[in-house]
């Protein structure tokens, strides 16, 4: 059996990302069988290593992907890091967390990888660092036009139409043509991991979904004729719901998704529902990306008091829509 090939980013140095990666690939809780590359700079590891008395006698990768199966890689990204430093946004963490994605994304796109799951990078971080991009999904975003950011939970998933912008934007973005592009692209990438796809729930964008237009006409001008030509064109869609209630009809439904219209939208109740066991996934992508539904934790960064179970989920995940693609 061929096993698939995981890369694992370390993120930034600076926060919890370092120690929930030693402490997922040092526990005893039986990761799927898969060749898994770590990508990351030696300084990081080893500072990190140290901190927890883990230990890795990692085979080296210093070019092309070829590890054996079931081995477990360090393929080392050049740094200028000398000392880290913990709990606080820094450039030169955030270039590391920068370099370390690059690289990894470089082996997926070119087929060396069939997974990536990525640890918590800060966005501060990469802005100070004069890295353009506003976090993973938009840098892939760069590379794929459709990438999108979904949640996924054993309670709940969700898609969001729009993520990493103001709320102001993100209200610009909700028109009929675009949302249905978006509902067209999500159906396709949610085909690949499984066959039939899922039913989509469309949250509202106003109170009560507009209330016939009483509340906002959002609802009936923009959303419902997409949702209708959707509909129309086979995808399995409903709504647009009241916002307040649609999650709700979509948890513990393993095969329903709700479509959120932006950012909080979606991520207040989903982390709500399982804030230690999500997951964010990139859908749209010729590979699985993961990561761990939460961020960096400065605040507990260096403490040794980091739960790595959400980047755990996000490996077993990854292994499992890797094997559909």
């Amino acid at each position: 059996m061929t096993l698939r090939r995981i890369g694992i980013t370390l993120g930034d140095p600076g926060g919890i990302s370092p120690e929930i990666v030693l402490k997922a690939l040092a526990g005893d809780y039986e990761l799927p069988e898969a060749d898994y590359v770590l990508f990351g700079s030696a300084p990081v590891l080893r500072a990190e290593e140290k901190a927890l008395g883990i230990h890795f006698d990692f085979d080296s990768v210093k070019s092309k992907i070829s590890a054996s199966p079931g081995n477990l890689a360090f393929h080392e990204i050049p740094s200028s890091l000398r000392t880290i430093k913990k709990g606080v946004p820094s450039a030169k963490n955030g270039l590391d967390s920068f370099h370390s994605f690059k690289a990894a994304l470089a082996e997926a796109r070119k087929g060396n990888l069939q997974a990536i799951v990525t640890a918590p990078i800060s966005k501060s971080s990469w802005a100070l660092a004069g890295v353009r991009w506003k976090g993973h999904t938009d840098y892939l975003s760069h590379f794929y036009a459709g990438a999108i950011m979904a949640f996924w939970s054993k309670k709940l998933k969700v898609a969001l139409f729009s993520h990493h912008v103001s709320l102001k934007n993100a209200l610009k973005k909700v028109n009929r043509e675009s949302l249905l592009d978006f509902f067209l692209s999500l159906d396709r990438s949610l085909k690949r991991v499984r066959p039939g796809g899922f039913e989509l729930l469309v949250a509202g964008l106003n109170p009560h979904a507009g209330e016939d237009g009483l509340l906002g006409r959002d609802e009936t001008e923009e959303i419902s004729p997409a949702i209708k030509e959707a509909r129309r064109q086979g995808i399995k869609i409903s709504g647009p719901y009241p916002p307040d209630v649609v999650f709700r009809n979509a948890l513990g439904q393993a095969d329903k998704i709700v479509i959120a219209l932006y950012h909080d939208q979606g991520l207040i109740p989903f982390k709500l529902a399982a804030f230690d066991s999500g997951v964010n996934v990139s859908l749209g992508l010729p590979f699985i990306r993961t990561s761990p539904d939460h961020g960096t934790a400065f605040d507990i960064a260096g403490k040794n008091r980091a739960n790595p179970r959400s980047l755990i989920e996000a490996i077993k995940l990854a292994a499992a829509l890797a094997r559909s693609i």
